[in-house]
């Protein structure tokens, strides 16, 4: 019993396919294999130095997109720096719109301290009481001292 199905190709013609019920030779499919293993004739090929050529250019280009993204991540690292807001600047991740737009990356570094407030900078700033206070010598006031704090 076999089937004749009518079925229309992309150029609009028609063409009539007539299928068995499941017998499919294979000596068909080895054909069709060995048909698809071979190249074409008519098909285009290069020269060797051509390709050779392609291929040391696109190697060329490789490294230097690699480079870029060494320097974008070393970027990225110095303007998460400049914040001072983390203690240590790899701790906000890589991400290209950080280093386009200084308002995403403050927004990041927001989040990013939101969910981990122990990451932020603990650098004291003020007057924290140590270092050089000015002249010494002289006789110590209790007195000075209080008109000097208040």
């Amino acid at each position: 019993m076999s089937e004749t199905t009518d079925t229309t190709t992309e150029s609009g013609d028609e063409a009539e396919v007539t299928a068995d019920e499941g017998t499919q030779s294979t000596s068909t499919l080895a054909e069709d294999v060995q048909q698809a293993d071979t190249p074409a004739e008519d098909a285009e090929t290069f020269p060797r130095e051509y390709v050779e050529k392609l291929r040391q250019e696109n190697g060329k280009y490789r490294q230097r997109a690699s480079e870029a993204d060494s320097l974008a991540n070393r970027l990225h690292t110095e303007l998460v720096r400049a914040t001072g807001r983390l203690a240590d600047p790899t701790d906000l991740p890589f991400d290209p719109d950080h280093v386009a737009d200084a308002g995403k990356m403050s927004a990041a570094i927001d989040a990013l301290l939101e969910a981990k407030p122990h990451l932020a900078s603990r650098r004291p700033t003020g007057d924290i009481g140590q270092g050089n206070r000015g002249q010494g010598g002289g006789s110590f006031s209790l007195l000075q001292m209080l008109k000097d704090r208040t």
